[in-house]
């Protein structure tokens, strides 16, 4: 990896950005509810399927458990479901390379 992006891709860096994506996923959840209960404009399903995707996944569904938003089923949850079990298998493939040496 060329030396500029070896000293931004460090692990502490990526955790640090995976904690803010979660963050980030979760408060949208909440302000999303908000919205829908005071009849204002919400924020578009694509973008919290966008957090999700980017690596917001777990603060996503702590925002649904947590403020019992977006959690019928239908085509958001089935969305949801299938980038979270793309992440599944990428992590799996991600380790397997890894341990494989």
């Amino acid at each position: 990896m060329p030396e500029p992006f070896a000293s931004i891709l460090t692990p502490a860096n990526l955790a640090a950005t995976l904690i803010a994506l979660n963050f980030l996923a979760f408060a949208a959840f909440g302000i999303d509810k908000a919205k829908a209960e005071r009849g204002k404009r919400r924020i578009a399903e694509s973008r919290l399927l966008l957090l999700a995707f980017l690596g917001g996944t777990p603060g996503a569904y702590a925002g649904r458990a947590a403020f019992r938003h977006k959690t019928r089923g239908g085509p958001f949850s089935g969305e949801l479901h299938t980038i979270a079990a793309m992440q599944v298998v990428a992590i799996g493939l991600g380790l397997g390379w890894w341990l494989a040496g």
